[in-house]
């Protein structure tokens, strides 16, 4: 597949070193030509130096004859004018745009069929927001995603010493997973995976993957001990995008508060939200935190654009006596510095957003995809259909169905309806199954078994 990324920032170099690897035929365009330098040091990519939206540029790099458009540049007037070039010039490529202001977001006729012509619009604060708002409802978990519309749920927990997981074998969990809906789907032990069997042995430190109805998740966690007391008194430190986003989330529900040191940008959000208290100054500020009573804080959110900033204040949140923090990091390596900082949480963004655009790249007819672990593991959400020949899986019992190892099966949800997914089960047209790769390099094998006509 040749694609197009629009945009060698943080999130376009995600995105390439997410595809790079895969036998696509990739270009990145930016003006930036330091940025293009360093990415072609690492991958084996194209690039073009020039405005994105140019449509001399976009010839140059191919846009002709490409199969997808991922525009992803700072600017949202850049993403959208270079998707409406590409539509005017070139019927072929598929569009994705990167779309921040809450603005042009809100407005639902604006990308309809009469609007701005983009196929698919990302938000990425939008779904960063999310997935924090996603760890805020379940407490206690390290990572929450949502399949099937809803209905199930992907989530892992830590193994903490002397924990109901500690040393158990996944065979000893049945209590737990009751009807064969619940089920562990990996093992990540110092973020290598091991092999998912009854005869696997859980061990302090680990992170365990579950796959659930939507409905049991919360007994599921509360059988685990994992189920924490309800955060209702919230700090956030950073009132960016994802900031303001998350107040407008919770503060009908939360005590929530917002530390901004921009004055403009304070006195802006303050306008924009009702029931939260927007206080300017430094979030790494010990005693404005002290004075704002952080020691009696159910979760202080560290969600700035300063990744030094989110691990420094995250850390003294914690401990001045918050009883959780989470950090947001756009760097992944960064989370290689979060061990004895007190930080529960680390929020990856471009993670969360890789997902999103990576549901459009894979070649089988996938609904949702996850990017987990720093990117190296996948869950992905895949229908079944009759017209992929041999590799079909329709009619196959699953103990017939030659995945590698490392593709472990999570959920199957049929007519709207979780059901139950052994080796007896047998695979019908239109199901939708839930797998996770523990490595990405898997995924290729999925793709082929869920590949319409």
């Amino acid at each position: 597949m040749k694609i197009l990324i629009l945009g060698a920032g943080v999130t376009g170099s995600s995105v390439a070193e997410a595809l790079a690897s895969e036998e696509n035929d990739i270009v990145v365009i930016d003006f930036r030509t330091e940025l293009l330098d360093a990415l072609k040091e690492r991958f084996d990519i194209a690039t073009v130096a020039g405005n994105a939206a140019h449509p001399s540029v976009l010839e140059q790099a191919g846009a002709h004859n490409a199969d997808m458009i991922i525009a992803v540049t700072d600017r949202d007037e850049t993403n959208m004018l270079a998707c409406m070039v590409v539509n005017t010039l070139y019927s072929r490529p598929k569009t994705i745009a990167r779309v921040r202001a809450i603005d042009y977001l809100k407005n639902p006729q604006l990308f309809g069929p009469n609007g701005i012509p983009v196929d698919i619009v990302i938000s990425p604060e939008q779904i960063v927001m999310e997935a924090i708002r996603n760890l805020i409802e379940f407490p206690g978990v390290l990572h929450i995603s949502n399949f099937a519309g809803g209905l199930v749920r992907l989530f892992s927990v830590k193994v903490v010493a002397d924990g109901s997981l500690t040393g158990k074998k996944i065979k000893t969990l049945k209590e737990h997973l009751v009807g064969g809906k619940i089920r562990v789907v990996a093992i990540f032990r110092q973020g290598i995976p091991l092999a998912v069997n009854g005869e696997a042995v859980i061990e302090t430190g680990d992170e365990v993957f579950f796959v659930a109805p939507r409905e049991e998740v919360r007994r599921v966690l509360k059988e685990l001990n994992k189920l924490e007391a309800p955060l209702k008194r919230v700090i956030i430190a950073g009132g960016g995008h994802i900031g303001k986003r998350l107040a407008l989330a919770l503060e009908k529900d939360h005590q929530v508060k917002i530390i901004e040191k921009d004055p403009i940008r304070a006195k802006k959000v303050a306008n924009d939200l009702d029931h939260t208290v927007v206080l300017l100054g430094d979030c790494a500020d010990e005693t404005l935190l002290l004075d704002e009573s952080i020691d009696s804080t159910d979760l202080f959110c560290a969600i700035t654009e300063n990744d030094g900033v989110n691990i420094i204040a995250g850390s003294l949140a914690k401990s001045l006596g918050a009883r959780k923090a989470i950090c947001l990091l756009n760097h992944v390596s960064y989370s290689k510095l979060l061990p004895g900082t007190g930080i529960d949480v680390a929020v990856l963004p471009n993670q969360e957003t890789l997902g999103s655009i990576l549901k459009h790249v894979r070649r089988g007819d996938v609904v949702q995809v996850s990017s987990l672990c720093g990117g190296t593991a996948e869950a992905i959400e895949a229908i079944a259909h009759h017209g992929n020949g041999p590799d079909s899986v329709v009619g196959r019992r699953v103990d017939s169905i030659n995945f590698p190892e490392g593709i472990v099966m999570g959920a199957l949800i049929r007519n709207q309806q979780v059901i139950s997914i052994h080796h007896e089960t047998v695979f019908e047209e239109g199901d939708h199954v839930v797998m996770f790769a523990m490595d990405k390099k898997l995924v290729v094998n999925i793709e082929k078994k869920f590949q319409p006509l």
